[in-house]
């Protein structure tokens, strides 16, 4: 594995610490008016969840570790795991519902997922960036109110709640963004 300066670490590297695998949350360069500068990292722990954060100097070697990346299909979950399958292989791999956090209600079934593994273990699950919902409950349309910089609130079909243009109404299709759950368009 390839070891890097402390300084070197940016949010969404996988290294390898104190014997566990991390995940850089956010990198913070600090510079001290007396004493050498540093990165001041949060990391979060990719098997349990658990944060840390630490300080590297530039001096301080790393081993960064690349995970590699596969799109998998989700079939069900049943007790708190989330089952998907390898489309090629049909071998099937469980995590954790809680994984997914507060992005869990856009998961669809038979949805393509980037599933995270390092060796042979799988670690993380990454939802597309865009999901087309249904708005199940909103205020009418009301007509002449156009590009406003207004948004209504609206109930999805899988029970979050987001904010929506005026012009859009109860039953019609949607794109959010799973990343900042926030609508992104007409369906």
């Amino acid at each position: 594995m390839p070891k890097i300066n402390g300084n070197e670490i940016r949010p969404g590297n996988v290294l390898e610490h104190d014997g566990h695998l991390w995940s850089a949350v956010k990198v913070e360069h600090v510079k001290p008016g007396k004493g050498g500068a540093f990165a001041q990292v949060e990391l979060r722990n990719l098997r349990n969840g658990s944060k840390l954060n630490e300080r590297f100097r530039s001096a301080d070697k790393v081993e960064r570790v690349r995970l590699e990346q596969k799109d998998q299909q989700f079939l069900y979950e049943s007790d708190g795991k989330l089952v998907f399958m390898d489309t090629e292989t049909y071998e099937q791999v469980e995590l954790d519902a809680e994984i997914l956090g507060e992005r869990r209600p856009f998961l669809q079934d038979g949805m393509m997922v980037q599933i995270e593994y390092y060796e042979d273990e799988a670690l993380n699950a990454t939802l597309p960036q865009k999901v087309t919902c249904k708005v199940v409950e909103t205020e009418p349309v009301v007509k002449g109110q156009t590009a406003a910089n207004s948004f209504k609130p609206a109930l999805l079909d899988n029970g979050v709640r987001i904010t929506v243009p005026p012009f859009v109404g109860q039953d019609e299709d949607v794109v959010v963004n799973t990343e900042t759950m926030e609508y992104s368009e007409r369906a």
